[in-house]
C-alpha cells in the first residue's frame, strides 16, 4: 500500500511517518493525521456462514479463487462454519470489490469492510 504525504495549510503530514512533534501537533494536524490513518487502513473481504453451501464446496472455492492450500482453505471454511464469518482476503477497495463479486458468482455470501 502506498503511503502519501499531504499538505494542509502550512502543515505537512507524512502518512509513512505519522508522528507529529509538539510544535506540529495542532488540533487540525492531529485530526488530519487520524483521517490519513483511517484512509490507509486496508479493506477486507468477509465470507459469512449460510445454510446452503456445503463445507467441502466452500473449501474448494477458497482454493480456486484465492490459491489457498487445502489446509488453509479448510481452516478458513471452519472459521466461517464455527464463528459465522472469516476474513478471506485484504487489500485495496477495488481488489476487495472484485473478490466479493467472484465469491457472489460462486454462490457464497460475502461483504467487504475496512479492516479493524
Amino acid at each position: 500500500m502506498a503511503l502519501r504525504s499531504r499538505v494542509r495549510g502550512d502543515v505537512v503530514v507524512d502518512a509513512a511517518n505519522a508522528t507529529l512533534s509538539a510544535a506540529q501537533a495542532t488540533p487540525e494536524a492531529v485530526e488530519y493525521t487520524e483521517i490519513l490513518e483511517a484512509e490507509d487502513r486496508p479493506w477486507v473481504t468477509v465470507v459469512w456462514d449460510d445454510p446452503v453451501n456445503l463445507m467441502h464446496y466452500v473449501t474448494y472455492i477458497f482454493q480456486k479463487l484465492f490459491g489457498y492450500s487445502k489446509a488453509k482453505a479448510t481452516e478458513l471454511m471452519l472459521k466461517v462454519h464455527n464463528e459465522g464469518k472469516a476474513v478471506v482476503s485484504s487489500g485495496s477497495r477495488d481488489k476487495m470489490e472484485h473478490d466479493v463479486q467472484r465469491l457472489h458468482a460462486a454462490g457464497l455470501w460475502a461483504t467487504m469492510q475496512r479492516d479493524d
